[in-house]
């Protein structure tokens, strides 16, 4: 009965490290960011995307403080 307790704590664990896993293989993955176009703003494709990851990692990582992983 005990595993059973902690099986949903390995899953939020996993999920989590899961997303940072992949937030680090799309930041390190450049040819899919490669490029100028689109632009917001006249900030171009390659900048934006990268300030966008930022951003989408500190909502991931708020949000396993705020699971306690």
């Amino acid at each position: 009965m005990a595993s059973r307790g902690r099986a949903p704590a390995r899953w939020r664990r996993v999920s989590v490290y899961a997303a940072f896993l992949i937030g680090a293989l799309v930041s390190l993955w450049v040819p899919l960011y490669n490029r100028v176009d689109p632009s917001i703003a006249g900030i171009p494709f390659f900048y934006w995307f990268q300030i966008l990851w930022i951003v989408v990692l500190a909502v991931v990582t708020a949000i396993a403080y705020r699971l306690g992983v």
